[in-house]
């Protein structure tokens, strides 16, 4: 026999010879095929996998001595260096690749263990245009290369061309590079080509990168069955069709990395300079890989440009696509491919999305946008976030932020000017009357919807409406700002009043002085001196709760009070005199509180309302407790609980709820200043309690704050660090000020641990 270097298929013969088996006689021994016997033999097949050459052993009956030999002929038929294409023919750019990690190391992990894989495994990379899916790709397959020594082929599909290659082309182009013989192709034809395809991969250790596919059944016939194959398909498409596939989605870079990617581009040192207008170009880019690159050459070819000048050229929305331009390369121009192959409805709603004022919208608004019903408008959506044009959340929907002035700029040259300002104006009517909807669920004398409403959505409960008031806050915002600036009087003060008792719900959102400001303006100008007195107490309140601003506070209750007066109003003279007092409760100045308080507590007796005196009744306790008595504060919280209790079932249930948790703070507060620390606990983690289960995140981490005191005053440190924790971790819903002392507290506990 030959030695120890023998090539596969002469090694394999002269192994059969011996053991005076025939093809058909081995075929059958060891379950491969005859052909597949035959090309091995004849060198028409590269060396197979393991398992094949184990099944062959056995079929021959091979002692370990000759078995060890021609598995160590089939590893040298696959030595690393037989490549197709070869992954040194990448294309420029793979060598400055920045980020993206976490997708390398999933792409790592599953093309570990391929050698003796019996099923071939399918990536699937997705993202909007310019998202780097093929310089993802291309990098990865050079990282993995040595994993898959029987080739390395990359396949244009030119999915966005007008004409793309189908998959007979394909097929025959992949058996080509694969080096297939010509006889061989020509002996199976063009029908046989699929399965001839199937087989000879299946026999290979191979990575194929399929790129820019255009949709699944360009990519499916492209797939092995079988093998140790890994695929990965690049798309702009998510190929929701396809099945068994391991999908990586790519968005746009995180900040850092956007960064890391332009200051490969133009040098350390310049990025240096200035690393503010680098984190501004890099935003202006909307961290897009394809528009930092771009940004990036220009940067590179014109250095006698400082960061921050093209910063400041693309700073202008209107003009920031035609800048993103480098020589024959154009951010739009990427853009242009995919919107081309667009059905006419969905390139309708992708243009009408850029009306969108806020960064994201839900399938009723896109409706509105354009008139189509809802079921319809969520199939649009589906389609513009298959082919990569619009990224999906939950509900929610979003445009990035570059793909928006694209979306604005073929509106303005597809639409006329009339159309766009009805669609804008469609949108802002069915925003604002769904916001009075939706805020009044929050309204004592409103809650549910009427039994006629029938909006496309769900608002049949309060946490709903909440819901959908938090998601859709920017958008209904800049409707009632729209309103506002066009006159719109009684349309705004509609509004801020449906929101009156809601914002105690989303306190810390940031645009409540801004609401009832306007509402207060609007009524101004309606002349109407209750309206007038109302929304100067919403104002009052906003100015105070939300932004800590009691001397503004203290103006604007007083010309409630005014008002109030002037309209022989006694319910808005209340609430004047509650603002007047929780704002000199902030400045401590609490012998005119406490009078103010009082007087509040009688007005709104002499009336009824009970929402009101209960909330004059906790603000009393408030008062007695800053002025540093703790045991009156203590029963009047306990009395005023008590009275809630009484009048619960004549109560709004949110409110009824909202005083409990109040009642329960002060108390725990008023205990805490007595030193009866087991006491303050329970109370504070019963007022937590509610504020958590009503959805309360600003009240929340209020509350926590006052446990975690509480719990480490009571020598609790492991369940005030509990509290401490949670109250940091709430989000942007939260109290800034109390997430900071909680910050604090917990520094201070690990200082002291340690």
């Amino acid at each position: 026999m030959s030695g120890e270097q023998a090539a596969f298929g002469p090694l394999l013969r002269e192994l059969r010879l011996a053991a005076s088996q025939t093809i058909e006689g081995l075929a059958e021994a060891s379950g491969v095929s005859v052909r597949g016997i035959g090309d091995l033999e004849r060198g028409r097949r590269a060396a197979p996998q393991r398992r094949t050459v184990a099944a062959l052993a056995d079929g021959l009956g091979l002692d370990e001595a000759l078995r060890e030999r021609l598995l160590a002929a089939a590893r040298t038929g696959r030595a690393p260096g037989y490549s197709p294409v070869g992954v040194q023919a990448f294309p420029r750019g793979v060598d400055d690749f920045v980020g993206r990690e976490a997708q390398l190391a999933r792409l790592a992990e599953l093309a570990a263990g391929r050698r003796d894989a019996v099923q071939p495994v399918v990536v699937a990379v997705s993202g909007p245009p310019g998202a780097g899916k093929t310089t993802l790709a291309l990098h990865a397959a050079r990282a993995l290369a040595e994993r898959f020594p029987d080739g390395q082929l990359v396949v244009d599909l030119c999915g966005t061309d007008d004409e793309p290659p189908g998959p007979a082309e394909l097929v025959l182009r992949v058996l080509k590079a694969l080096r297939v013989a010509d006889r061989e192709l020509a002996r199976a034809g063009p029908q046989g080509h699929p399965a001839l395809y199937r087989r000879v991969l299946a026999d290979r250790r191979c990575l194929l990168v399929l790129d820019d596919a255009r949709d699944e059944a360009q990519v499916r016939p492209l797939l092995p069955a079988a093998g140790g194959a890994m695929v990965v398909v690049t798309s702009r498409r998510m190929l929701t069709g396809l099945d068994s596939v391991h999908r990586l989605p790519l968005g746009e870079l995180s900040p850092g990395e956007a960064a890391a990617f332009l200051t490969a581009l133009v040098g350390a040192e310049r990025a240096a300079a200035d690393p503010d207008a680098v984190a501004d170009v890099a935003g202006r880019c909307g961290r897009l890989p394809l528009a930092l690159r771009v940004a990036g050459n220009w940067l590179a070819t014109r250095t006698g440009w400082t960061v921050r000048r093209l910063a400041d050229r693309l700073a202008a929305e209107d003009r920031r696509l035609d800048a993103l331009s480098a020589g024959d390369v154009r951010v739009a121009a990427a853009f242009d491919l995919s919107y081309r192959q667009l059905t006419p409805a969905a390139a309708r709603l992708f243009r009408r999305l850029a009306l969108v004022p806020g960064p994201d919208t839900g399938a009723a608004g896109a409706a509105r946008l354009t008139g189509q019903a809802l079921f319809d408008a969520e199939d649009t959506l589906e389609e513009l976030v298959e082919t990569g044009l619009l990224g999906a959340h939950g509900e929610r929907y979003r445009l990035h932020d570059l793909l928006r002035l694209y979306a604005r700029a073929r509106l303005a040259a597809e639409e006329s000017a009339a159309d766009a300002v009805r669609a804008r104006e469609a949108l802002y009517d069915w925003l604002l009357g769904t916001t009075v909807v939706a805020g009044r669920w929050f309204e004592p004398d409103h809650g549910a919807p009427p039994a006629d409403f029938d909006g496309p959505v769900d608002l049949s409960s309060a946490a709903r409406a909440r819901d959908w008031l938090q998601a859709e806050g920017a958008n209904w915002l800049a409707a009632l700002r729209a309103a506002a600036a066009v006159g719109a009087h009684r349309t705004v003060v509609e509004v801020a009043e449906s929101l009156h008792w809601f914002s105690d719900q989303w306190i810390f959102w940031g645009h409540w002085p801004e609401v009832f400001g306007a509402a207060a303006r609007s009524a101004r100008e309606l002349g109407d001196p209750v309206l007038e007195a109302t929304h100067l107490n919403y104002h009052a309140w906003a100015l105070l709760t939300c932004e800590g601003r009691p001397h503004d506070s203290l103006e604007r209750s007083a010309r409630a009070l005014e008002a109030a007066r002037r309209a022989g109003d006694v319910r808005q003279e209340a609430w004047g005199h509650i603002y007047q007092g929780l704002a000199f409760r902030r400045l401590a100045d609490h012998v005119p509180a406490a009078a103010h308080m009082h007087r509040a507590v009688a007005l709104f007796e002499a009336v009824g309302d009970l929402h009101g005196s209960l909330q004059a009744r906790h603000g009393r306790a408030l008062i007695l407790m800053d002025s540093g008595r703790p045991e009156e504060a203590l029963v009047v919280h306990e009395e005023t609980l008590a009275f809630l209790e009484r009048v619960r079932d004549r109560l709004a249930p949110h409110i009824a709820e909202f005083g409990r948790g109040g009642m329960h703070s002060g108390m725990g507060a008023s205990l805490a200043l007595l030193e009866r620390w087991a006491e303050a606990v329970e109370h504070h983690r019963a007022a937590t309690a509610i504020w958590r289960s009503s959805g309360n995140t600003a009240m929340e981490s209020r509350q926590l704050v006052h446990l975690g005191h509480a719990l480490a005053s009571a020598g609790r440190q492991d369940e005030a660090r509990e509290a401490y924790a949670r109250c940091v971790s709430l989000g942007p819903d939260a109290d800034p000020q109390r997430v900071t002392a909680a910050r604090d507290a917990l520094a201070r506990l690990d200082t002291t641990w340690l």
